[in-house]
């Protein structure tokens, strides 16, 4: 009985926290069910669709716990968003990844343990180091949360290897696991669990249903026209994805063209123009967003009344994860996706591409090293700026068969490889401070940037630091361009050494090079992932192809594990499914009132639109012919 008043007393004051931070008076559908189970302190794997408020699910028992919770999550973009938004209220939040310099970590680390902080976030490439392995002893760890936990398991679609650093930090750490993810099917599932060493299975799991959503599959050869009767036809912001940088740019060119109120948006962007962009789009300046799936993760805006696929997702996990960013305000949206025989096609090459010979991976692993100039039994724990494209040129690869090899590098542990990071812009004060007094500067704004560079960031003069470029020039009443202007014009007087701040590509190197045929590729777990992707793609072509599945939202249900579920109604499917019993019901009506009606009289009545009948009237009427013969 006292555990249970114990309990109950723990909830109200989770309905508090959730009341004064987040202005909720109560709980989502599964919140509450996940929360309790953290709060006593159970290993605990929530499946919560997209949309469905996982952060809440960590940062509420969290706060309600001595200490900090550990947050491991590959999304640097959604990382840094969240340690914003728990900073608006109060809450002390901080965050350690990729592109960050050792000095910086160990600041952040250091604050984390001795600051009062509530949440460290973590990218799991940083599990591993030795500076954050030094810490872990002075770390009050509360939770360890690990979010998109499909990631640890080697069969799910977005496997990386740095998430089993988790299972390993928990022989160190004595502090229950809440891993969350949208999707996972019953055997990853199960494989999340045994990697993360649960104590008991523990597995919460809200169904996957939006039945505000309405999955509509289209085959055609004009998908901008396709497009544009969508935008046109569905009032609200949407999202248009496409695999290809160049079309998404051509695209929104073709929907401004026709008045639509579009722009783009892909990993090609500079960093300032992506935050503009994304919030013209998220405070409704623009309505539909053009954009590859470097869009979207983390983006939390409610009312996206569409999302149109224009290429075939390579899985029905990135397509649900995607096409679920529609309706989140549970109001009526569509998930559309337009395809034709050549998008079977490429989604099948891309298939061979995305699994290079063993052979031809090995020789990429070696050509990584030779590219930076790393000899044999060195480079463990460096950390390379990536040109993908420098790269390729340089050995006349191809970029996506080369990728997909750094990709099975990356599976295979050797390496780490994160795409499109953010490197932030590094100063550092070259002279001493009394040399600078020597020093005549031939611009007064010169003087009056290191004056400010000087007065905000410690040990500038011993080190490169990190610098806050938009609000340094905001300060100055400069834009972020003349602001980058002046700190390379300074840079040319010797006073400063410069560092860009940069988008790039990163690889990491997880041990010494090795000499050729040392590298450890089995050929069995590279045949079994093999066969796994191609019965992805193969689910994909069958979600578009087969008209026969009978609903759309069940077809991705059962793919997930989720078997007793009902047609949805709203589907293209289940729409015409309807139309066609509708259309049946009144040719029978006809043809009982109008006995021997010939075959004009009833092709008369099914193209007079006043009947609205189905497309395949005609088909159905020869099938009541038959029924009835």
């Amino acid at each position: 009985m006292m555990g249970k008043l114990v309990i109950l007393s723990a909830m109200s004051e989770a309905l508090e926290i959730l009341k004064k931070y987040w202005g909720y008076e109560a709980f989502r559908p599964m919140q509450e069910e996940i929360i309790d189970s953290a709060l006593q302190g159970r290993d605990t794997l929530a499946i919560l669709p997209t949309g469905g408020g996982k952060s809440v699910c960590f940062q509420v028992p969290a706060l309600l716990a001595e200490g900090t919770a550990l947050v491991v999550t590959p999304l640097i973009a959604l990382m840094k968003d969240q340690v914003q938004n728990l900073g608006a209220k109060g809450i002390k939040a901080i965050a350690v990844h990729a592109g960050m310099t050792r000095h910086q970590v160990d600041l952040a680390l250091n604050n984390a343990a001795y600051g009062g902080c509530k949440f460290l976030y973590l990218s799991p490439e940083r599990l591993s180091s030795p500076l954050f392995q030094a810490y872990l002893d002075v770390l009050d760890i509360s939770y360890i949360v690990v979010d998109e936990a499909h990631c640890i398991s080697q069969w799910g679609y977005d496997f990386r290897p740095d998430y089993l650093q988790i299972g390993r930090l928990r022989e160190r750490v004595k502090a229950p696991v809440l891993a969350l993810t949208a999707t996972a099917t019953p055997e990853v599932a199960a494989d999340i669990m045994e990697k993360l060493a649960f104590g008991e299975p523990n597995l919460l799991k809200s169904g996957f249903e939006r039945p505000n959503l309405s999955y509509v599959v289209r085959e055609t050869e004009d998908k901008n026209g396709q497009l544009l009767d969508i935008c046109r036809g569905v009032r609200g912001s949407g999202i248009v994805y496409m695999r290809s940088r160049s079309r998404c740019e051509e695209t929104a060119a073709f929907l401004r063209s026709q008045g639509i109120s579009a722009s783009f948006y892909h990993a090609g962007l500079e960093t300032l123009d992506r935050s503009r962009r994304q919030a013209a789009w998220k405070t409704g300046e623009t309505r539909v967003m053009v954009c590859t799936n470097a869009f979207g993760m983390g983006i939390d805006k409610p009312d996206v009344r569409f999302v149109v696929h224009m290429d075939v997702p390579s899985s029905p996990e990135a397509y649900f994860q995607e096409a679920g960013r529609a309706g989140r305000d549970a109001l009526p949206s569509y998930a559309v996706l337009l395809w034709n025989s050549g998008d079977i096609r490429r989604l099948r090459q891309m298939e061979s591409v995305s699994f290079p010979s063993l052979e031809y991976i090995a020789d990429i692993y070696q050509k990584v090293h030779v590219f930076f100039q790393i000899p044999y039994e060195q480079g463990e724990g460096r950390q390379l700026r990536f040109n993908a494209e420098e790269f390729c040129r340089n050995y006349g690869l191809s970029r996506s068969q080369a990728i997909s090899a750094l990709r099975y590098l990356e599976r295979s542990g050797h390496i780490s490889f994160i795409e499109d990071t953010e490197i932030n812009t590094q100063v550092k004060i070259a002279l001493s401070r009394t040399s600078l007094y020597d020093v005549e500067l031939p611009e007064q704004k010169m003087v009056e940037l290191l004056e400010r560079l000087m007065r905000g960031y410690v040990g500038i003069f011993d080190f490169p630091v990190t610098i806050h470029d938009e609000s340094l020039a905001s300060q100055m009443g400069m834009s972020v361009p003349q602001f980058h202007q002046l700190l390379y014009r300074l840079s040319l007087e010797h006073v400063i050494r410069y560092i860009p701040g940069e988008r790039t590509d990163v690889v990491f190197l997880h041990h010494n090079r090795l000499a050729p045929g040392n590298l450890n590729l089995r050929e069995a777990d590279y045949r079994r992932l093999r066969d796994i992707s191609a019965a992805r793609t193969e689910a994909m072509v069958s979600y578009v192809q087969d008209d026969d599945c009978g609903c759309r939202s069940q077809y991705l249900l059962r793919y997930f594990g989720q078997e007793d579920t009902a047609p949805c109604g709203n589907c293209d499917l289940c729409r015409a499914r309807r139309q066609d019993d509708s259309t049946r019901k009144q040719l029978k009506a006809f043809l009982a009132a109008h006995p021997g009606a010939s075959v004009a009289e009833v092709q008369a009545f099914c193209a007079n639109p006043g009947n609205r009948l189905s497309p395949r009237a005609i088909s159905i009427y020869r099938e009541i012919l038959d029924d009835e013969s």
